[in-house]
């Protein structure tokens, strides 16, 4: 053991003893259905929406550029690693979002990362629902502007820390459209009115909405209007896209100033072109097929009412996230390990990711899965939540 590594080691042991140590699980393949032990699961915990990652058209699109550009685009977007699949990504996240420009990052985590800072300095204030994204978390620290949290939801809450912050400097509003522990929707309606009315710029993190809500997947600042109200409209292509990367999506001055200041932009190797002609393959198909979104949430709300039905509060509404709350850590470990034994891949979410004493099994749909898989899933979680209570 190195010199520095007993702290290491401690520190590990307590992440045991609380039941809150994260390991990784060789799971050969990914989508609707996995393996584990030569066992096939009903996989409930990837969030590939619309089963898009496996979509022949996608994996061909994705062989197409790779054949096309290489395996990587060798540098930078601002140096050498602008292609022109770069590019045609970007018009046409810009068209489904009904903006004027969009701008690519290599992951969703690096346009949160990126984007906040370029919009707020030390003499800012940005003003976070209490359950937004660690990746949202980490761009307020990065930008130094000082953070005002509001209770989930609450957009009353969110006007009092307005009016009484200080009103020197810019202000921030940032939440995300579906939230991606409880799969609930924010008000944005009514926080684009306060953002209205306090002069502040509005970011809607759409990680979990885009390509499952609005119009042909638009997500849901389209699907409410909003969208020239909306400053940054973030997304991920690594979701109901089924590749790889984030977005963000606003004004064409918009986009200029982050390529001039958004450091995890700037300074990172441009998005692998077989990750943007997979994203490009997954537009293409949703243009195709522009209800699919809305034929996940209706297979959504007949599994929620299936779980509501058998005493399990998973929360209202027809996102595909659907929580099954559990409270403890060892608790939601145990019970994960029991849908395993079923057949059910449904993985334990615990603290940091939530907050304490609110340990769930946050389960994911997907059109990857059959109605009637739904409908024996939903079974075996009541029949192991009976087990559990």
């Amino acid at each position: 053991m190195n010199a520095h590594e007993p702290w290491i080691a401690g520190a590990l042991g307590d992440l045991d003893a609380a039941h809150l140590r994260r390991r990784l699980v060789v799971r050969p393949g990914a989508g609707g259905w996995v393996e584990s032990g030569g066992r096939r699961l009903l996989n409930l915990a990837s969030n590939d929406y619309l089963g898009l990652a496996s979509h022949p058209h996608v994996i061909a699109e994705a062989r197409r550029a790779l054949e096309t550009y290489g395996a990587g685009a060798t540098a930078a977007r601002l140096v050498c690693g602008h292609l022109p699949c770069h590019e045609e990504l970007e018009r046409r996240l810009a068209a489904l979002k009904q903006c004027p420009a969009a701008l690519v990052f290599a992951s969703g985590f690096a346009a949160n990362t990126g984007i906040v800072p370029a919009l707020c300095g030390r003499d800012d204030h940005v003003f976070a629902d209490r359950l937004v994204h660690a990746s949202l978390l980490d761009g307020i620290r990065l930008s130094g502007a000082t953070l005002h949290r509001f209770r989930h939801n609450d957009a009353g809450h969110l006007d009092d820390r307005l009016r009484k912050a200080p009103a020197k400097g810019r202000r921030l509003i940032v939440t995300e459209s579906v939230f991606s522990m409880d799969g609930d929707l924010a008000p944005l309606a009514d926080l684009a009115d306060r953002a209205d009315a306090h002069g502040a710029m509005l970011m809607v993190d759409e990680a979990h909405a885009t390509g499952v809500y609005g119009p042909g997947g638009a997500g849901r600042s389209v699907e409410l209007g909003l969208q020239g109200r909306v400053a940054v409209s973030m997304g991920t292509l690594s979701k109901a896209l089924g590749s790889a990367g984030g977005f963000a999506a606003g004004t064409e001055m918009l986009r200029d100033w982050f390529l001039n200041r958004a450091r995890s932009f700037i300074y990172s190797t441009g998005l692998p072109p077989a990750a943007v002609g997979a994203a490009l393959g997954a537009l293409d198909v949703l243009g195709r097929e522009p209800e699919m979104g809305t034929e996940l949430r209706r297979r959504a709300t007949d599994f929620r009412k299936r779980l509501k039905d058998g005493g399990i509060d998973v929360g209202s509404g027809d996102s595909p996230i659907v929580p099954v709350p559990v409270g403890e850590p060892g608790r939601a470990l145990a019970l994960a390990a029991r849908l395993e034994t079923a057949g059910i891949l449904a993985v334990a979410i615990r603290p940091p990711t939530v907050p304490p004493g609110t340990a769930r099994l946050r389960l994911s749909l997907s059109l990857a899965h059959a109605p009637e898989d739904l409908s024996a899933a939903a079974d075996a979680i009541l029949a192991a939540m009976g087990t559990e209570m």
